[in-house]
């Protein structure tokens, strides 16, 4: 790990505090340096894993991802770039995914929103969109 990430373990009003939610609901908070990149951040959530989180542990950092305002955080983008706030408390998603996204062939990424695949879901789920009329 880089010495950003070697001085991020006390709170000082320089550092972004990350409040981490799983999908279970359970949460946890930890402080980083804002340069620190999300593949950083995952790496020491993973390494410094609550033990209230025992029970949801994954085999490798690598399978964690942050979700940040309905986003995949890829693992270059520092905290900075997202111009988090010093010395306030962030909320982020934290789950378990193998892979992101690929880039369409226009090398766009191609991201919903979890709303937005929730909604979806409930048009055809509830309301019976997307159904072909007999």
């Amino acid at each position: 790990m880089s010495s950003k990430g070697s001085k991020d373990s006390s709170p000082t009003s320089e550092n972004v505090t990350l409040r981490l939610i799983l999908v279970s609901g359970r949460t946890h908070e930890f402080q980083f340096h804002p340069l620190t990149p999300a593949h950083e951040v995952t790496q020491k959530v993973f390494e410094q894993w609550p033990k209230e989180w025992a029970d949801e542990k994954v085999e490798s950092a690598s399978m964690l991802k942050l979700i940040y305002h309905g986003r995949f955080l890829h693992g270059s983008v520092t905290l900075n770039a997202l111009n988090l706030p010093q010395g306030k408390t962030t909320v982020m998603h934290l789950v378990t995914r193998e892979n992101l996204p690929e880039p369409n062939s226009n090398g766009k990424l191609v991201l919903f929103s979890s709303a937005f695949v929730f909604f979806f879901l409930e048009l055809v789920i509830f309301h019976g969109f997307g159904t072909v009329a007999t």
